[in-house]
């Protein structure tokens, strides 16, 4: 019998990079899963994938409508919710005078406005004693020239943890984050980023962590569900999945 045998679980933001991460390992463990991404063609290569074992919906995140479409999705073919995972997150490096108010707008309603009224429409719904994870960022710890709007976004999301955490003990639902460093990934984590652009990112993430190298999407989703599932006594926590650089972390001798 699987880890995750009978749970029902939803990943937002689960089609690629660490949210697929997640889902993998969740339909290893027996869950039943529900998942949802913005772009088609990665919708349909996880419907080609796993076929029958997800549902895959399309929903944007920024859309409040689309998270009202959702929870109407989860009613019907899960019947509710033990473990939720907030994935949605985009970026894009610029210095903070040049942001428009344009970018702003974008980061903020996928990253931060996404998060909050996706959790708010399916929180009726996940059983007591569930949990919720969201993605932040290791940006919360370190500040990181050039993201200065990405940066926010996540720091918003961590708060909305910690809030969250508190409305919803009384019904023993946990929620925490991971804030994972630089992680392998198809995209790099930065939208629209070039193949060129994307080898300098981790030529630069595995210089700057002090374990000198990227993450992996699979240890970034261990970590994950050992919050949804494992960390049982733990709630309103934000989990590094960083490598040593949030704090910094300096090899001794």
């Amino acid at each position: 019998m699987g880890a995750y045998e009978g749970k029902r679980a939803v990943v937002v933001g689960g089609t690629h990079g660490m949210g697929l991460g997640v889902v993998e390992q969740l339909l290893d463990g027996g869950a039943k899963v529900l998942l949802t991404g913005n772009n088609e063609k990665n919708l349909e290569e996880v419907r080609g994938r796993f076929g029958p074992r997800v549902q895959a919906v399309r929903a944007d995140a920024a859309r409040v409508g689309d998270a009202d479409v959702l929870a109407e999705a989860v009613r019907e073919t899960l019947g509710g919710i033990d473990f939720l995972h907030v994935n949605v997150g985009v970026a894009a490096a610029e210095p903070f005078a040049a942001v428009t108010e344009e970018t702003y707008e974008w980061m903020f309603g996928i990253n931060a406005k996404g998060a909050y009224f996706t959790v708010q429409r399916l929180a009726p719904m996940i059983a007591e004693g569930g949990s919720i994870v969201f993605t932040t960022s290791v940006t919360n710890a370190t500040g990181s020239g050039g993201l200065s709007v990405y940066t926010g976004t996540k720091a918003a999301v961590a708060g909305f943890a910690r809030t969250f955490a508190a409305e919803l003990m009384p019904r023993g639902i946990r929620v925490n984050s991971v804030a994972p460093g630089f992680v392998h990934t198809r995209s790099g984590g930065f939208a629209g980023a070039s193949a060129q652009e994307r080898a300098a990112i981790e030529a630069t993430g595995d210089q700057v962590t002090p374990m000198g190298r990227h993450g992996t999407v699979a240890e970034v989703a261990r970590a994950v569900l050992f919050l949804g599932f494992e960390a049982t006594f733990t709630t309103g926590a934000e989990l590094p999945v960083d490598g040593g650089l949030g704090p910094a972390l300096q090899p001794f001798g």
